[in-house]
């Protein structure tokens, strides 16, 4: 799922690139309002990267502490039949 995640940032990000060059080399308007036009676009990247990135890590947050409770149930699973055996 991160993975999917990235890869559409990486894609986005590539898209926004060689979208930017193509309206400096076909931008009817003045330089500055390409300009202007560009740097909303970047802007737009960075909080869409931004938000991806937030949502990978409360996923990851979520997963660590997912695997955290297995591994402590595992922990105490082990410690019962431990107990059991020695019993």
């Amino acid at each position: 799922m991160a993975r999917d995640n990235s890869n559409n940032v990486l894609w986005f990000v590539a898209g926004a690139a060689v979208g930017a060059t193509v309206a400096l080399l076909y931008a009817p308007q003045t330089g500055e309002r390409t300009r202007r036009l560009i740097s909303k676009k970047i802007k737009e990247g960075r909080e869409a990267a931004a938000d991806t990135a937030s949502d990978l890590l409360e996923k990851s947050r979520d997963l660590y502490d997912k695997g955290r409770r297995v591994a402590d149930d595992a922990a105490d699973l082990f410690e019962r039949g431990r107990d059991l055996v020695r019993g």
